[in-house]
């Protein structure tokens, strides 16, 4: 008797701490991918200034992945813009966000993608596409905005949904 209710309290207990485990996870992959996508803009930016070429970060916004583009040939050689074929360029693999992480869009220059691919730039003198990437879990309605500042390449984080302001005329009077 007692053993059946040390097994059914164990029991309650276990899927207690399931339950709380599970409501935590989500969480943590949403921040994990973000993280983990802030440590491949700033290694482009990184080796874009480092080695004084020309580095890419591609998103494919419908299966939800990114990788950077090198300036360097498969076979090590640098690529050569309107000689190699863009076939021939070194890129790394693909990198899927998180089970359940989206990318919600890019919004490069102040247009929005939702489902295509989006090649951003970062060049030698740090300089960076002016792009905001919106990644969301829609299950547990939680979203995170990257924002890569245009000038400098550097990264704001803002939780939630996040729009830029742009200076208008009136702005300016």
């Amino acid at each position: 008797m007692e053993l059946g209710i040390v097994l059914l309290i164990m029991g309650m207990v276990s899927l207690a701490v399931s339950v709380s485990f599970d409501a935590l996870v989500p969480r943590e992959r949403l921040n994990t991918s973000v993280r983990e996508l802030a440590d491949v803009l700033r290694r482009a930016r990184s080796e874009s200034v480092s080695r004084n070429a020309e580095y890419f970060v591609e998103y494919d916004m419908v299966e939800h992945r990114y990788r950077m583009i090198t300036p360097l040939s498969v076979d090590g050689l640098p690529w050569i813009e309107g000689v190699d074929h863009e076939d021939l360029r070194y890129a790394t693999n693909w990198e899927p966000l998180r089970p359940g992480v989206e990318f919600d869009s890019v919004t490069l220059a102040g247009t929005i993608y939702s489902e295509e691919l989006v090649r951003v730039r970062f060049d030698p003198l740090g300089s960076a596409s002016d792009h905001i990437i919106q990644l969301s879990q829609p299950r547990y309605e939680v979203a995170f905005t990257l924002e890569v500042l245009p000038l400098t390449g550097l990264i704001r984080f803002h939780e939630g949904i996040y729009a830029r302001d742009y200076p208008t005329d009136l702005d300016f009077n």
